[in-house]
């Protein structure tokens, strides 16, 4: 059993839940994940470590509440245990032999995005980070990039935080400017992430993406989290969650990112149905 140290609402739909795990505290590295199930009968679901402190032997994770195992985690109170949470699992980021990089994070994404940021300022990178949310009230992490960014772009669809637009605007800014980036790094959502490494291929820039397909074991046995990256199928479990954008097949990945959705949405109405009748 895991114990829940810390809990903190960072949005209305987004939780940040710090939980002791000394040993995964212990080789954790910027980009990796766990698999996390809430109790006996549950799913296991793929959640990114978002920081992690090796001194007092605790993992961060933020997870945004979508489905059945998220809101069921999302119940859980400080001193509440998760049944499982094992890791770190995944290829950690590349954040070493750089001078600039350009961070680019959407809406929750962002949670994925920081540990990547914090791991390239501390290893001396200059970095840019670019983060777009849909309106002020879905904000996260501003403070926590500010203090690792020597650049910081905050952007909302609806101009309610920051400046009004999408992060690929800001990216297309600065690259037709003459801003140099050894790389850049996408995390969020697909079609984001897509659009971002449109821009840089433009730019002939190393773009980064992460993936977090469909996910069951974590291992590499079961094949859910297939990708085609380069023409060749790929697991994020074991491959990645990092891979080289240029090359990802992002229609294929949105596909099948869809395929349970009629699923969820029946798990997400019984469940509300449920609690309505326990209420009543």
């Amino acid at each position: 059993m895991f114990k829940i140290v810390e809990r903190e609402e960072l949005n209305p739909t987004v939780t940040k839940l710090v939980i002791e795990a000394p040993l995964i505290a212990k080789k954790a590295n910027p980009g990796q994940f766990i698999i996390v199930r809430t109790h006996e009968l549950g799913e296991r679901i793929p959640l990114t470590i978002a920081d992690y402190d090796r001194e007092k032997g605790t993992i961060t994770i933020i997870f945004q509440i979508v489905g059945k195992t998220t809101r069921l985690l999302n119940e859980l109170k400080v001193n509440e245990c998760v049944l499982d949470f094992v890791g770190p699992l995944g290829v950690a980021s590349h954040i070493t032999g750089m001078k600039r990089v350009c961070v680019v994070g959407g809406g929750v994404g962002c949670a994925i995005a920081y540990p990547t940021a914090k791991g390239l300022h501390d290893n001396g990178v200059e970095v840019t980070t670019i983060a777009g949310f849909r309106n002020k009230d879905l904000v996260i992490l501003e403070d926590e990039f500010k203090a690792v960014s020597t650049n910081f772009h905050l952007m909302s669809d609806d101009g309610s935080a920051g400046t009004k637009g999408l992060v690929t605007n800001v990216l297309e800014d600065l690259l037709s400017n003459g801003e140099q980036f050894d790389e850049v790094i996408a995390i969020g959502p697909l079609v984001m992430m897509k659009f971002v490494c449109m821009v840089t291929k433009k730019y002939n820039v190393k773009t980064v993406v992460s993936m977090n397909p469909i996910m069951i074991d974590g291992t590499g046995m079961c094949g859910g989290c297939r990708l085609s990256v380069g023409g060749k199928t790929k697991f994020a479990c074991v491959d990645g969650p990092d891979f080289d954008g240029h090359l990802v097949d992002f229609d294929e990945a949105m596909s099948r990112s869809r395929q349970y959705a009629d699923f969820e949405q029946h798990e997400r109405e019984d469940n509300c149905n449920l609690l309505h009748k326990e209420v009543a």
